[in-house]
């Protein structure tokens, strides 16, 4: 059977200032498309599987218009993007850079998506020669009715027999609709198969937390193999989970490797010291892509997250949301690439 994603959340246009200037320090933003799951199926379709993208948009929008014709440029296939009432997400983002954090404004409000309910998407229609289907944390934040679309997706996608991903993506300034994070989080989580996150993701999305200290500039990795088997502990459908361990020595300078626990083993990848970070939005993104397509294609679990945390490394090199490199040059990193000489 030939392999397909299927992914499901909100895209929005990305307005960023030129460079890392602050917002409107230069009259002008820089127009481009992102949203968490849209990342993750860019990703997938340049590591070389199929993917489509599911979402509800405003019909008859000039901008509606530009962000299919964007999916293409990508080769991910849009007939999963449903044209409806509503208006398009917008989010700002000001690039951190040194002691100064990025910042993300977000304008999302009455958007398509956050107008959603349930029976707006034909799942059977949309899951169609699915073999795997990834949803984000951030979809059931927008709105009651966006969490009542992403229960559904899930229910949907595990009564087929596909395989389930979710990056708990935890998000304080969306969930304001009503009710809490982890009375929504940890339903939905009960139908994943995979799960993706970091520590602060599993203590304010699922309620589990250790002992983790996130800016005293190391990481215990004991901890993290404590937080990963006490997840899997509570939910027993889970089969692997996945957790990305950064250590933020400031905007600019990032630890960056990542932890998989499978129920039979605890895997600790190569750990990347990333300097001159371009734009770290994304990334987290790239890394549930290089996940999936690793689970997807290669042998063992090791292989699976050593290219996972690569492809995430190579695209804080890289302004936007998209991924824009290929499995060739996530390898060659792997491979002990990465002195950033010219390549002739």
């Amino acid at each position: 059977m030939s392999k397909l994603l299927v992914s499901f959340g909100e895209i929005m246009l990305r307005l960023a200032p030129p460079g890392y200037e602050r917002f409107l320090q230069s009259p002008q933003f820089l127009a481009t498309f992102g949203g968490g799951e849209a990342n993750v199926a860019v990703a997938v379709s340049g590591f070389g599987i199929p993917s489509r993208f599911v979402t509800l948009v405003p019909d008859k929008n000039a901008i509606t218009d530009a962000f299919i014709g964007e999916l293409g440029r990508f080769g991910v296939d849009s007939s999963g993007v449903i044209k409806v009432g509503g208006r398009f997400g917008i989010y700002f983002v000001e690039p951190g850079a040194n002691q100064r954090g990025s910042k993300v404004l977000y304008d999302r409000a009455h958007s398509s998506i956050a107008l959603g309910k349930p029976g707006d998407i034909d799942w059977n229609k949309v899951l169609d020669g699915a073999t795997w289907f990834h949803i984000t944390g951030i979809t059931p934040a927008i709105s009651e009715g966006a969490s009542e679309l992403a229960l559904e997706s899930v229910k949907a996608a595990r009564s087929k027999g596909i395989t389930v991903s979710c990056d708990l993506n935890y998000r304080k300034n969306l969930w304001k609709w009503g009710k809490s994070t982890k009375e929504v989080m940890q339903r939905l989580f009960e139908f994943v198969d995979v799960g993706i996150a970091n520590e602060e993701d599993c203590q304010m999305a699922l309620g589990i937390q250790v002992d983790v200290d996130v800016h005293s500039g190391t990481l215990d990795h004991a901890q993290y193999e404590k937080l990963t088997n006490k997840v899997l502990d509570q939910y027993p459908s889970l089969q692997k989970l996945a957790v990305t361990l950064r250590e933020s020595h400031s905007a600019s300078h990032n630890g960056w490797s990542a932890c998989l626990n499978n129920r039979k083993q605890f895997l600790l990848s190569k750990h990347y010291d990333i300097t001159h970070i371009v734009d770290r939005v994304g990334g987290g993104d790239c890394f549930a892509g290089g996940l999936i397509y690793g689970l997807n294609t290669l042998a063992d679990d090791q292989a699976v997250l050593e290219f996972a945390v690569a492809a995430s490394c190579l695209k804080h090199s890289i302004p936007g949301d998209f991924n824009r490199f290929s499995t060739e040059e996530v390898n060659g990193l792997i491979k002990g690439g990465g002195s950033g000489r010219v390549q002739r």
